[in-house]
């Protein structure tokens, strides 16, 4: 339950060696390079980036060609296929499919060429049809549409836009070109374009040209057949291509059965991308190099031991500098681990700090569960989420499992909050019995505490109750550190007078009649209020006065303190916050009803009891899923702003191993 210490870790090996060495380190994924030391006449890097670029580019192209098999050869996998995690190779099977990887990657490159010359295949067959589509208003038409001129007449072919009958043809075409001597005809005719065929004189060419060119005429599809053969030959083009295509892809398909050998030189050419990537960081003379970085302080002396062992190196493991901010691991039990990802997402802990994980999940499962509040999702929850870590937990990557945790541990307090607010997906017990069954009103699910909707003021004091709770515990954390950095006075300034201001305040209100009737607590004996008010005063003027002391200006010191004290604000809003507890809670209990009443208007009968059912189904599983997805968001808000924000500021960086970094196979640790 903290950040794991950590060492560092030099070693200095002959340079013969360096190849295995790295292989070993990397395999192990438990040192992280942090190479210090500058250059010198001894001591120089290498630069190895192309190399790294050559081997990028080759695990990139391995997923390209695995792109193209996924989008035109998928494979049949089961919904749950993902939670199996990547698969385990032992040493044997490593070697040989390295051996292949050369062959493997004239594959991929088979597999990229081929998609290209389908795309184009495929891309074809359109325009094709656009062709074919552009000639079918000229189906009628005898001759070629390139033919322009006889030997003593001009012909134009083509198409004008609206509709025109011929006698509207040739009544424009007078008046524009002021002639009478031609001859035309409509081929066909539709709301948007004519297709005409007209002869004249070559004499009056000029004229009719200019006359069409103002009835907006455009010249039709150019070909050297009449359109009716022409479309005939488009049809054997369109035929033979897509026959093509189809035996292109087929020849792509062929090409799944090498889909794990491709998987395979993904990742083992970004593995020796990675390990070049770090050649380039290493100090390296004649014979020798040199490496250095962060280790897991408990790994520290046996990898020195095991180097020592098996290579001719010296290794020195030491405590990092002061000046120095190690990387962060974090380390919980089962019940906190799966929030370590929430805390990663917000920000690792700084120097100094503590892990505030722990502290993060006595209250996270509990603020879910208060949320969603429904006992019936809380069990679809936990049961699912429990089979899936049964059945996939021992293959399932870490990240996924602690996903899976943490929803596992969410289900659990969900379900005992809806018990506690007697809430079973809605008021589903109640309105199957006096619906179906025939029970008499008031049936159902008894809340083992209370109904949040018949008594909402109760619950958003409990959610209040709650926030205090939360973020006193956050203001403990931040005594916690500031004792451990042996900063007594810090604390007594910093948290003792604000524990005393914000008491004093709230047992100060309570004394007020109204105010505790407004919560729904019995109010506290007025003989408390005046001795609340001098700790309240005390508090505030020691925190005006303390609130700035780092300025030696006492003016500034008095603002700073001012300002601080307004800080109770902040406080009071947070605390507001938490009725977001009250209002998803209420929202998860009020969705749920609305669907049970919907299903349950057909009444007592068979078409009824379908009703209810399908409506049941449909509207808990929409309800679940949002509700679920807005309790998990607000949870996580109230966790770093409210919680955080008391006493932690993160900063860290995370703990990143050199390691086999792969994304479809992992390594037995013998390899």
């Amino acid at each position: 339950m903290s950040v794991v210490p950590m060492k560092r870790i030099s070693v200095a090996a002959m340079k013969t060696d360096r190849k295995a060495v790295l292989e070993y380190l990397q395999v192990l994924g438990a040192v992280q390079i942090s190479i210090r030391r500058k250059e010198d006449d001894v001591f120089t890097k290498t630069d190895m980036s192309k190399s790294q670029q050559v081997f990028l580019k080759n695990s990139e192209r391995a997923e390209d060609a695995l792109a193209v098999l996924k989008r035109l050869a998928p494979e049949k996998t089961s919904l749950l296929a993902s939670l199996e995690g990547r698969k385990e190779l032992s040493r044997e099977e490593f070697d040989r499919w390295v051996a292949k990887s050369t062959q493997t990657m004239r594959v991929c490159t088979q597999i990229l060429e081929t998609e290209k010359e389908y795309a184009e295949l495929v891309s074809k067959i359109p325009k094709l049809e656009d062709q074919k589509k552009a000639l079918e208003p000229w189906m009628k038409f005898d001759l070629p549409l390139d033919l322009t001129e006889t030997r003593s007449c001009a012909v134009f072919t083509g198409t004008l836009q609206g509709e025109y009958t011929l006698e509207e043809f040739y009544t424009q075409l007078k008046k524009l070109s002021d002639t009478e001597t031609f001859h035309g005809d409509i081929i066909s005719s539709d709301a948007t374009q004519t297709c005409i065929f007209l002869v004249c004189e070559k004499k009056d060419q000029a004229a009719v040209r200019e006359a069409l060119r103002r009835m907006n005429y455009a010249a039709p599809p150019v070909s050297g057949l009449n359109p009716a053969q022409r479309i005939r030959e488009i049809e054997e083009e369109i035929t033979g291509t897509q026959k093509e295509a189809d035996e292109t892809l087929e020849k792509i398909r062929s090409y799944a059965a090498s889909r794990e050998e491709i998987r395979f030189a993904s990742d083992y050419f970004a593995i020796r991308a990675e390990k070049y990537g770090v050649i380039s960081q290493l100090l390296q003379s004649r014979r020798v190099f040199f490496l250095e970085g962060f280790i897991p302080a408990e790994q520290a002396q046996n990898l020195a031991k095991k180097l020592e062992e098996r290579f001719d190196c010296a290794v020195e493991v030491k405590n990092p500098g002061k000046k120095e901010k190690p990387p962060i691991l974090l380390r919980n039990n089962g019940f906190s681990a799966p929030l370590e990802g929430v805390t990663e997402s917000y920000s690792l802990p700084g120097k100094k700090e503590i892990d505030p994980t722990f502290l993060s999940s006595l209250f996270y499962y509990i603020l879910f569960g208060i949320m969603l509040s429904d006992a019936g999702y809380g069990i679809i929850l936990f049961v699912a989420t429990g089979i899936i870590l049964l059945k996939f937990g021992k293959k399932m990557e870490d990240g996924m499992k602690k996903t899976m945790r943490m929803f596992f541990f969410c289900g659990i307090a969900t379900t005992f909050w809806g018990f506690m607010f007697g809430s079973f997906f809605g008021d589903a017990v109640s309105v199957i019995g006096t619906t179906f069954l025939g029970k008499e009103k008031g049936f159902g699910l008894k809340p083992l505490w209370f109904a949040p909707l018949d008594q909402p003021m109760r619950m958003l004091t409990f959610c209040f109750i709650i926030a205090l709770i939360h973020m006193f515990v956050g203001l403990g954390a931040k005594a916690y550190m500031l004792i451990k950095d042996k900063k007594y006075l810090d604390m007594v300034y910093d948290v003792i007078l604000w524990y005393v201001l914000l008491i004093s305040c709230i047992a100060f209100l309570l004394t007020v009649p109204t105010m505790a009737e407004m919560l729904s607590v019995s109010p506290l004996s007025a003989s408390v209020k005046t001795p609340m008010m001098v700790l309240m005063v005390i508090s505030a003027v020691g925190i005006i006065l303390t609130g700035g002391r780092e300025s030696r200006n006492w003016v500034k010191r008095i603002l700073k303190g001012l300002y601080a004290l307004y800080g109770i604000s902040g406080w009071l809003s947070d605390i507001l916050s938490y009725s977001r507890l009250l209002a998803l809670g209420l929202a998860t209990g009020v969705i749920a009803q609305v669907f049970n009443s919907m299903g349950s208007m057909g009444g007592k009968s068979i078409p009824g009891v379908i009703m209810f059912i399908v409506v049941f189904l449909i509207g808990n599983v929409l309800n679940l899923a949002i509700n679920a997805l807005g309790a998990y968001v607000h949870t996580n808000r109230l966790t770093y702003v409210e919680f955080f924000g008391k006493f932690y500021d993160g900063g860290g960086k995370k703990f990143r191993p050199f390691a086999a970094n792969t994304k479809y196979y992992k390594f037995k640790e013998e390899m």
